[in-house]
């Protein structure tokens, strides 16, 4: 950015990155001078880059997402800096508790974040990889971590070198490299989660691969519930329970699941009415919906589908 006039500056970077995620300006951040640069590399099926910035606030809103087709995972590793909070609207809000080195999100889920000066490291990974260790991926959204474990770690210096080396080695070395720094934030992250474990990981991954099936081929019926569930699987409440525990619950599962239905629903099929909206993803009624659609989103669906352009 350094090539520009410092008026320019903040400006220039947000339209650098805008493809991916939103540079959420303030009215003292136009026309100061800004510090960033970004480095890319493409390593087989993964995106590496290599950033360096000033303080600045991030954004993928929903509307945002409903109209683009970033879909992988993004895994933040803060060399130098950190982020300070990590807020997303959802049935299970999550804010970071306090400055973090490690960031996972789910880039088809919204979320607003504010990094502080940093020099930041991220791997674009698609979806197939994340579920080796989270069965279901999105769970992975938002989560913050530490290296204040061993394995965390050993995510942070390999990164931290991998970003020293990367632009010298050859194009095997470095997705070989590549890859082992995405196996060690997922294992940090899975045990952070408590689904490591061989045999165990294994069956809870087939239980709730079997739940989502049948949650998503019943989501349109207004009477599924966790009770239907448990009754149509035959599945042991305890162990529902755990499975969904990083969800707030099946309930909330689900209710996150019609809500992201219905807002995919409402930029895809403008001319449908919000209450067929509602109905075809299983709310009982429209005012039901409208309420948990603001809540979860902060807007309602008629206001979200105006600001994604859909005609209506």
């Amino acid at each position: 950015m350094a090539a520009e006039p410092a008026h320019r500056q903040f400006l220039a970077w947000r339209e650098r990155v805008g493809h991916v995620i939103d540079v959420v300006p303030s009215a003292s951040d136009i026309g100061k001078p800004f510090h960033a640069s970004i480095d890319r590399y493409e390593v087989g099926d993964i995106v590496f880059t290599d950033c360096r910035s000033d303080a600045m606030l991030l954004e993928r809103s929903l509307a945002r997402i409903s109209t683009d087709n970033v879909r992988n995972y993004a895994f933040h590793v803060f060399a130098e800096g950190d982020v300070d909070s990590v807020t997303v609207r959802s049935s299970a809000q999550r804010d970071a508790p306090a400055a973090a080195k490690f960031v996972a999100l789910d880039m088809g889920q919204p979320v607003r974040m504010h990094r502080n000066a940093c020099h930041v490291l991220t791997f674009f990974v698609p979806g197939a990889m994340v579920q080796e260790v989270f069965p279901d991926p999105a769970a992975v959204h938002a989560r913050t971590m530490q290296p204040d474990s061993p394995i965390a770690q050993l995510a942070l210096d390999h990164t931290a070198a991998l970003g020293r080396e990367i632009a010298t080695l050859s194009a095997p070395a470095a997705e070989s490299a590549v890859r082992d720094a995405v196996q060690l934030l997922l294992a940090g992250f899975g045990k952070q989660a408590r689904l490591s474990g061989g045999a165990r990981a294994a069956t809870r991954a087939a239980m709730f691969g079997q739940v989502r099936r049948y949650v998503q081929a019943n989501l349109h019926r207004a009477d599924l519930s966790p009770e239907n569930v448990l009754a149509a699987l035959h599945l042991p409440r305890p162990t529902l329970y755990r499975l969904f525990q990083h969800e707030g619950g099946l309930g909330a599962y689900m209710r996150h699941l019609r809500l992201r239905h219905a807002a995919d629903d409402l930029v895809r099929y403008p001319h449908i009415m919000v209450t067929d909206v509602a109905y075809g993803v299983g709310f009982k009624s429209p005012s039901d919906f409208t309420r948990a659609f603001r809540r979860a989103y902060g807007m309602s669906p008629q206001e979200f589908r105006a600001s994604s352009g859909a005609p209506h």
